[in-house]
């Protein structure tokens, strides 16, 4: 019998209104707790309120009020326990080696299988948790 996953706590931030919905229903139907934020301010403003320990981050990568890597080098000072994995659909090698430099656990490109995305998510908290 293999144990079940942990809840979690997600931060998701995400511009796009559809997506940030389909990414926070996905893990809330498997009984995690998902924060919202459709903006880097909102982001900020979400990791200063959370009482709860935020285990992931799910940030995307270009947000109006935010530069490419500005909110992970934020996310990384005010929750450096938080597992971060960014989101992109514009890819660069610049933008992925400065995240990973960051502290990234991955970057995952966009449109990705919301049926792995899970899996990913507990992964990310996993590798947090033995570092």
């Amino acid at each position: 019998m293999t144990e079940s996953p942990r809840q979690l706590c997600v931060l998701v931030v995400e511009d796009e209104a559809l997506l940030r919905w389909s990414i926070a229903e996905t893990l809330a139907h498997r009984g995690h707790t998902v924060v919202e934020a459709s903006s880097a301010s909102g982001a900020v403003r979400a990791l200063h309120e959370t009482r709860d320990p935020i285990d992931v981050v799910l940030l995307d990568v270009r947000l109006p009020d935010s530069d490419d890597l500005g909110l992970l080098a934020d996310v990384r000072r005010l929750r450096p326990d938080s597992a971060v994995v960014m989101m992109t659909a514009f890819r660069t090698p610049d933008v992925t080696q400065g995240a990973l430099e960051l502290g990234a656990y991955r970057v995952l490109d966009k449109p990705f299988d919301m049926n792995g995305l899970e899996a990913l998510v507990i992964a990310a908290d996993r590798d947090r948790s033995i570092h």
